[in-house]
């Protein structure tokens, strides 16, 4: 259940051509978080924020070509580096190729954040939404299995950047240990 923040300089893309970006943008993220691109269920929570910057400037003056920027939102546990290293080439070569070939494909002008939002950060409908609820679907709805694979996730996560304890729910957000 991607978020993604795109932000196409207005008038870079034909109107079709955007809507096909973002289309795609959110088939890379839903496919890289281990679901399928086209379940209706999924994609109805997958949102895609388009901004359009008048202006973008490099170095303090116009930019020269179009600047893209992408900021792909997913729950902590969702994208291993490999993942992440595949959303970013995928996500540059999607912008390069909706530009069909208006300006020079440079890939320097594409930058891709992704983002992760921490264990117990991930709100809406009014609540905060687990990574083993949004992972029940892949364990058809098995929620034992899927606290083991968001656990697994988080550990994973968190072990890649360096955080040490474990993705134990009952200390998110407290700074100590469970039970402590």
């Amino acid at each position: 259940m991607p978020m993604l923040d795109v932000y196409v300089p207005q008038g870079a893309l034909p109107p079709e051509a955007e809507a096909a970006l973002v289309d795609r943008l959110t088939a890379i993220l839903i496919r890289h978080e281990g679901f399928d691109p086209d379940d209706p269920v999924t994609r109805s929570v997958s949102w895609a924020f388009v901004h359009r910057p008048v202006a973008v400037h490099v170095g303090g003056s116009p930019a020269d070509a179009p600047r893209y920027r992408v900021v792909p939102s997913v729950p902590e546990g969702q994208l291993d580096a490999a993942a992440r290293a595949a959303v970013v080439a995928e996500v540059t070569e999607a912008v390069l190729d909706a530009e069909d070939g208006a300006w020079p494909r440079d890939p320097g002008r594409v930058w891709v954040f992704p983002t992760e939002i921490p264990e117990g950060h991930w709100g809406g409908r009014g609540r905060i939404t687990p990574l083993a609820t949004i992972l029940a679907r892949l364990t058809g709805d098995d929620p034992e299995r899927a606290r083991a694979l968001a656990a697994a996730r988080i550990d994973a996560s968190r072990a890649a950047r360096g955080r040490q304890g474990t993705a134990d729910p009952r200390r998110e957000g407290t700074g100590r240990p469970a039970g402590g």
